[in-house]
C-alpha cells in the first residue's frame, strides 16, 4: 500500500475478522449446515432487496465502489497489477492485498453487519448470525473485490489520454 496504514485501521480490521468468525461460528453451532438451512438463507437473501432498509443494497455497494475507486486510482498510479487478477493468481501477492482489501472496506462491513442486525431484529423477528456475515460480504466486500480492477484500468486509460 503506498499509504501507511493507521492502528486504528487495523484494530477495525481485525474486530471485522473477529466478530464476522464469531457469527459465522455461533450460526454454524445454532443452526448447522444442512439443505433446509441453505434453503432458507438463500431464501431470506432473495427477499431482502423487496422489504424494508432497501436502502442499503444501494448504499453499501456505493460506499464499496468509492472505497475502490480510490485504491484502483492508486494501482494504477503505482503501476500495480489488477487486485482480483492478482488475489487469484499470485500467492505471494494475494495475502497482502487481501488485507489491502479487508482495511478499505472494514467501516463498510461493520456498517452491513449492524444494519443486517437491525433488519433480522424488526423483520424476521430472529436472529441469524452467519446470514449477517454472508450479507455483509455480498453488499461490501464482494463490489470492492470486483470493481478495484476494472477502476485501475479506467483511470490508467484516462491518465494516458491526457
Amino acid at each position: 500500500m503506498a499509504e501507511t496504514v493507521t492502528r486504528r485501521q487495523l484494530m477495525l480490521a481485525r474486530l471485522v475478522v473477529i466478530l464476522a468468525s464469531i457469527l459465522v461460528v455461533l450460526g454454524l453451532f445454532q443452526y448447522g449446515l444442512s439443505a433446509d438451512v441453505s434453503d432458507r438463507v438463500w431464501r431470506d437473501i432473495a427477499s431482502r432487496p423487496g422489504g424494508p432498509m432497501t436502502f442499503r443494497f444501494i448504499l453499501q455497494p456505493c460506499m464499496a465502489a468509492i472505497a475502490a475507486f480510490h485504491d484502483g486510482a492508486k494501482d494504477a498510479r503505482l503501476g500495480r497489477s489488477p487486485y482480483l487478477w492478482s488475489l487469484l493468481t499470485s500467492p505471494t501477492e494475494s495475502s497482502g492485498r487481501l488485507g489491502e482489501g479487508l482495511i478499505a472496506t472494514a467501516r463498510i462491513i461493520l456498517l452491513g453487519l449492524a444494519m443486517d442486525a437491525v433488519y433480522q431484529a424488526t423483520v424476521l423477528k430472529t436472529f441469524y448470525p452467519g446470514e449477517m456475515v454472508l450479507i455483509a460480504i455480498l453488499l461490501a466486500f464482494l463490489p470492492y473485490v470486483l470493481l478495484r480492477g476494472p477502476f485501475a484500468r479506467l483511470v490508467r486509460w484516462w491518465s494516458r489520454s491526457m
